[in-house]
């Protein structure tokens, strides 16, 4: 198999991860606005200046990642060698997989961003009993997917700056289901990990 047999199945394998990950978001928003359900919430509504701020940049980090993964993909601009390709294509399968099953566990409670009118329940089953937050979890491996396959300089900046601001995202709607969910909330960030894992000694992070 020659070297640019491996570069074309690379490209393949990555549109197609982004496809089927898009899919999912954007399938589950025509889903929800069918039934009534705004699901894209950032930067919407009467909200504080820090939140409607980082709503607002996460929503244009979000966007341009995408188009400089996108421009990566077809350029093949990359530094990256077989092996971490191959581990990016890895994280990207897990990264679909976690958030079909994030999307499907929460059902109509889904939303992009925070909304203070509609009346959500607090999930706290399935993949969330292992993280609080598998969504932007999969988000992070989707980009470091991508990032691994097709590293180059730019696209590791916009990668980094999507990752920062999924960050900052988590802190803010993590005071905001506190105030909404009060005691509920607090134990359930007690034993369950921010991104990934469970435990047995109670945690505020």
């Amino acid at each position: 198999m020659t070297h640019f047999t491996f570069v074309s199945i690379f490209q393949y394998l990555a549109t197609l991860i982004l496809i089927l990950f898009y899919s999912i978001y954007f399938g589950k928003m025509i889903i929800q606005r069918r039934k009534g359900i705004v699901t894209d919430q950032m930067g919407r509504g009467n909200k504080g200046r820090k939140l409607f701020y980082t709503e607002l940049f996460l929503k244009i980090a979000t966007y341009s990642v995408l188009i400089v993964e996108i421009i990566s993909i077809v350029h093949n601009t990359t530094l990256s060698f077989l092996l971490l390709k191959i581990f990016g294509i890895i994280l990207g399968v897990i990264g679909v997989v976690i958030f079909g099953i994030a999307v499907f566990t929460m059902r109509d409670s889904w939303r992009a961003g925070i909304s203070e009118k509609d009346k959500t329940e607090l999930v706290t089953n399935g993949i969330f009993s292992i993280s609080r937050n598998p969504a932007f979890l999969a988000f992070d491996l989707i980009y470091l997917s991508l990032l691994f396959c097709f590293f180059n300089w730019v696209l590791l900046v916009f990668t980094l700056w999507a990752i920062i601001m999924l960050h900052l995202q988590i802190k803010q709607e993590e005071v905001f289901l506190t105030s909404i969910f009060k005691e509920e909330y607090t134990e359930y960030r007690q034993y369950t990990n921010r991104y990934f894992g469970k435990s047995s000694k109670k945690q505020l992070n």
